[in-house]
């Protein structure tokens, strides 16, 4: 049984901007889980301290960094779509 695509692939004009939104977003996580490994690695008495109605601050922070990276993936995908409806647009005028 032979499969067809059934999705039109055409020409995307905002891949280059998409692919910056996307780097950018990559290196702030980066930067905020470096963020989260040098405290463990170079101060691990500090994640033990209660922050939050007495979580500590490795529960808090690690917890933060998995619902960050859903809100990032989140805004990713709102711009990018916002990126292509308008510039794919632009081509067909």
């Amino acid at each position: 049984m032979i499969h067809k695509n059934t999705v039109s692939v055409e020409k995307d004009n905002s891949i280059k901007v998409k692919a910056k939104l996307g780097i950018i977003l990559f290196f702030v996580y980066l930067i905020i889980y470096a963020g989260f490994v040098f405290i463990g690695t170079v101060y691990p008495h500090v994640l033990g301290f209660k922050v939050i109605s007495g979580l500590n601050l490795a529960y808090v922070y690690g917890m933060g960094l998995i619902v960050l990276a859903g809100v990032m993936g989140l805004i990713y995908n709102f711009f990018c779509t916002r990126f292509e409806n308008k510039m794919n647009k632009e081509e067909e005028l």
